[in-house]
């Protein structure tokens, strides 16, 4: 008879709150109101206008208009503080599970996920700027290594301190400190904001704007998280590039960029371990077509070498999505994504696709079991908005491997299955997963998700074959400012 995760069942209330709460939301919301007047000197001018035309019958007197409701005292705290300083709190709990991990039905687990982090920004000028971001994670309950590490632990520390130079909106910025670092969609380079500990950078970046165009320039070392010291970077590691965004095209944006990834004591093939050198360049272009149609296309190639190995690897994300008229603003979705593999291990080029520094998360399927790497993806989905401020999201996935002596990598970049002589079949396995949000109030937000994988021969062959299931509840809840 099959198991059902002790978490399915935390889930259930969570989820039936998430549906019940907006629905007295949205009934309290339909009581009529109406909102403050114009400013003072559009009323003196609808004064002036009435003295000088003729009397008209006398109107029925407006009701008075009921004053705003006020936030919570403690996200009034910046109106009290002087404009060149702000505060924002922000604590995030998360439930979340999973049954069968590494496909094994002996290996289920439950945890807490808890996240505190405090900005402090101050603008003495248009054209200087700080921001100083701590953070604070921890794990509870988890059981299944790793229980004490990132990116599920991460003790309190300093995530980002920063300067900015030049008004953000200007012709030149520059941001010299810890930052975060994130572009396009985020499938190469980005804060990955889902993890508990996410990620930052230590380095400089420059920015140039103009009428239509926007290119930004950097150099850093990614932060690599400490468990009993001092977050750093460095070790050898550097991560520089170039962003353009360009509105050329005509009702969309197109994006070339080229990124630079340098690494020590990487492992390439036959056992060779020693310095990466590799460059990605490519380009995004997202926009309108006819028919109410997104699209949304992206394509990198790398070339370099790791020691003795040659890189050559490509990736391409293709995807439409299409908006129907109807109540519930309903969105279908198309995608296919490709990423390649490496043909032989033996022959010294590396042909695994890098997908550097990613937002990983439910870019191929919600458990996160796959990445941009050695991948032929399929995904169609489903969307609706029965309520404000309530998408509800289905998607179903499909997923083989590009080579089948290369490894199914999952989003960390991390081998999870391979069988070195090649596999007898391709097909890894398919996902299906459901999400909902909402916003309660400006402060509180809260979201649930459930993901669950049929495993496919490859996994029956590589691993012990167990079906996976993902599911989770959230909530996120800022303080000090108001949103």
């Amino acid at each position: 008879m099959p198991r059902t995760s002790p978490l399915a069942y935390a889930c259930a209330p969570a989820l039936a709150f998430m549906l019940t709460v907006p629905l007295v939301a949205s009934a309290q919301q339909s009581v009529p109101s109406t909102t403050p007047s114009a400013a003072a000197p559009a009323a003196q001018s609808t004064v002036v206008a009435a003295q000088s035309a003729p009397a008209q019958p006398a109107q029925p007197a407006a009701q008075a208009t009921p004053a705003a409701p006020r936030l919570p005292l403690p996200n009034r705290v910046n109106s009290s503080l002087p404009s060149w300083l702000r505060l924002r709190g922000e604590f995030r709990e998360r439930l979340e599970g999973v049954e069968n991990l590494a496909f094994n039905d002996t290996r289920d687990d439950t945890y807490w996920l808890s996240r505190f982090r405090f900005n402090a920004a101050v603008t003495p000028s248009k054209k200087l700027g700080f921001l100083v971001q701590v953070q604070d994670a921890r794990v509870g309950k988890k059981e299944l290594a790793p229980t004490n590490t990132a990116p599920f632990r991460a003790p309190f520390d300093l995530r980002m301190a920063y300067a900015d130079i030049g008004a953000t909106t200007g012709p030149m910025t520059i941001r010299a400190g810890r930052q975060e670092l994130a572009y396009g969609d985020q499938r190469l380079v980005g804060h990955v904001s889902w993890l508990n500990s996410a990620r930052t950078f230590d380095g400089g970046k420059l920015t140039l704007r103009s009428k239509g165009l926007s290119l930004d320039t950097f150099y850093s070392s990614v932060v690599r998280i400490m468990q009993d010291e001092f977050d750093k970077s460095g070790a050898g590691n550097r991560f520089a590039g170039a962003y353009l965004t360009s509105a050329l095209i005509p009702k969309g944006s197109f994006e070339p960029y080229y990124f630079y990834r340098r690494d020590v004591n990487v492992v390439g093939e036959v056992g060779v371990v020693g310095k990466l050198n590799s460059s990605t360049l490519g380009f995004r272009t997202v926009g309108k077509l006819p028919a109410s149609l997104d699209y949304n296309v992206e394509m990198a190639l790398q070339r370099g070498d790791l020691d003795t190995n040659d890189v050559t690897a490509w990736a391409g994300h293709w995807q439409l999505r299409e908006s129907l008229t109807g109540s519930w603003t309903p969105k279908i979705t198309g995608e296919y994504n490709y990423a390649s593999g490496d043909k032989d291990p033996t022959d010294g080029k590396r042909q695994t696709f890098d997908q550097l520094y990613p937002t990983p998360h439910d870019k191929y399927g919600l458990a996160d079991q796959v990445g941009w790497k050695n991948l032929h993806h399929v995904r169609t989905g489903f969307e609706i908005t029965p309520l404000k401020g309530m998408p509800i999201t289905t998607n179903y996935h499909s997923w083989w491997l590009a080579e089948k002596r290369d490894a199914l990598y999952n989003v960390a970049s991390v081998p999870i299955a391979r069988i070195i002589t090649g596999a007898a079949d391709s097909h890894v396995g398919q996902e299906i997963d459901v999400q909902v949000s909402k916003a309660i109030f400006p402060q509180l937000q809260v979201a649930a998700g459930y993901a669950h994988i049929f495993t496919g021969a490859f996994l029956k062959e590589a691993t012990p074959g167990a079906s996976f299931s993902h599911p989770y509840v959230s909530a996120t809840y800022v303080f000090l400012a108001d949103k």
